[in-house]
């Protein structure tokens, strides 16, 4: 293996910079020298079963392919390859002399930018978390197809698990190694052939590293980067795949609610075709999480440390608890506008089923792409016609059988004014043999004008006519739950909760 050391003193030295401060940021796989508003990156000389940085020429192809794929998707960071060259007067950026070293210079972005920091310091709300599932879906739209038989790329994964995690029992605990092998081997077993029908369409050459540390905001939109180059076999997967990361991610630091939402934003823009896919999102995330647990260990051995044991079988743990998913149970939450039905469902779906949840559909979204309209667009009255309206509930509840069939918990959110509606819901669950609750919330009118005046940016076109037209009809719970809803959002939550509880 080649020594890095001369190297890394040199690049680490404010002199080399003229002075500036130099912060250093390091990986299992790279060392990122900061200055200024360059960021420097140089490959670690390192050999993994599944990656080999060993030599220079490998590095310095890595770093080209690592250009390559993110320049396109990411031009505010992706500059140029810079040799490390060695002179007569010693090392240097760039110049004369034979090149030791190759780094890739980027525009460095505010680290409060990052993806990861602004989660953590609260800022990842429902609106940016919906931003998060369009921008993703975006990328995956714009990713070259790469046929493939997606149970071959995922078993070849496991087999790589397999190796790796054999030399980690000590770390992991065996038992732990042992479950995760026979889980997900089970599992893979159960989806394969939905997997290799998903490779005509679904594979695509994706990200392959997709978590909060690698997605930044410029001028206010997630922006993926560092997408994975080391291994073209390990960049090309099922895009539901890719995606796992993120909400694996999101889902190991609490983060359940956004994740929840952006995954029903990315879902809602790949207008449906990507629902039965859900079948296979539980052995995805497990996957994930394994190579997160397995990560963390290398890592601490490459610095010869031991302080990621306890996170990563956290990590571990984890993928064995989406090798065990809850049944499918379908929730409908209706009521009239202004009554809080999306509040009620926003919080309540991250909370059914396996993180990151319950695909929450609402009525309001799927009539905006039915339209082809953003979110927030006013659509024309005929768009509310009786048989546009029907049309909604029938693409609703078709994408909520898709999903229940796939075995996932699915909540929607919709007024359901008709009866003809709610048993139509109750139908659908029947037929797939899967729990049905419908809840009805219930609010004094003016409350419910009071906040159909406030709100501001919502999908919802009811304005207070359309309120007041629909208190005329107002058809009650019926054989549906009903909760007041005038109260706080908490406590309309806690009742709700009360109602499902086992």
């Amino acid at each position: 293996m080649q020594d890095q050391r001369d190297v890394v003193r040199f690049l680490s030295d404010p002199a080399t910079y003229g002075g500036q401060p130099v912060e250093v940021v390091e990986t299992h796989g790279a060392q990122v020298f900061l200055v200024g508003d360059t960021a420097w990156k140089m490959k670690r000389a390192v050999r993994y079963d599944y990656m080999d940085l060993s030599t220079l020429a490998q590095r310095h192809a890595m770093l080209l392919r690592e250009l390559e794929l993110n320049r396109p998707t990411a031009p505010q960071i992706y500059r140029e390859l810079v040799p490390v060259v060695r002179g007569p007067g010693g090392l240097a950026l760039g110049g004369p002399g034979t090149p030791v070293e190759w780094l890739l210079r980027m525009w460095r972005f505010p680290a409060g930018d990052e993806l990861l920091s602004v989660a953590l310091r609260g800022g990842l709300d429902d609106g940016l978390a919906a931003a998060l599932g369009h921008a993703v879906q975006a990328f995956h739209r714009a990713a070259p197809l790469r046929p493939a038989d997606g149970a071959h790329l995922i078993a070849e994964i496991l087999d790589e698990l397999d190796r790796v995690f054999a030399d980690m029992g000590d770390a992991l605990g065996g038992p732990r190694v042992a479950a995760f092998h026979a889980g997900a081997r089970a599992m893979l077993a159960r989806v394969a052939p939905l997997l290799t029908a998903r490779g005509a369409g679904h594979v695509r050459r994706c990200h392959g590293d997709l978590h909060l540390r690698n997605l930044v905001l410029i001028d206010g939109r997630p922006v993926p980067f560092d997408a994975l180059e080391f291994d073209e076999r390990l960049g090309t997967c099922d895009v539901l795949y890719d995606l796992a990361f993120l909400l694996m991610d999101l889902d190991h630091r609490g983060l359940l609610r956004p994740a929840n939402i952006a995954l029903a934003a990315w879902l809602l823009d790949a207008d449906g075709a990507e629902d039965a896919g859900l079948a296979a999102l539980p052995l995805f995330l497990a996957v994930r999480a394994a190579i997160r647990a397995m990560v963390l260990v290398q890592t601490d051995r490459a610095r010869g440390q031991g302080d990621s044991v306890a996170e990563a079988r956290r990590f571990l743990d984890e993928a064995l608890a989406a090798l065990a998913p809850p049944p499918a149970r379908l929730i409908a939450v209706g009521g009239l506008s202004g009554s809080g039905k999306t509040v009620l469902a926003r919080g309540l779906a991250p909370m059914l089923g396996l993180p990151p949840g319950a695909v929450h559909l609402r009525t309001d979204l799927e009539r905006k792409a039915m339209a082809h309209q953003p979110e927030t667009a006013a659509l024309p009255a005929a768009d509310y016609a009786a048989g546009a309206r029907g049309a909604v509930y029938l693409r609703m509840l078709a994408r909520a059988g898709v999903m229940l069939r796939a075995g996932w918990p699915v909540l929607v959110d919709a007024t359901f004014l008709d009866p003809a509606d709610r048993q139509a819901a109750a139908d659908l669950a029947a037929r797939l043999g899967v729990p049905f609750t419908g809840l009805w919330l219930t609010a004094p009118p003016e409350v419910l004008l009071a906040r159909v005046r406030a709100r501001r940016g919502d999908a919802s076109d009811a304005d207070e006519v359309v309120v007041k037209a629909q208190l005329a009809r107002d058809p009650g719970a019926g054989i549906w739950t009903a909760l007041d809803a005038a109260g706080p959002p908490a406590a309309v939550l806690q009742s709700a909760r009360a109602v499902l509880a086992p």
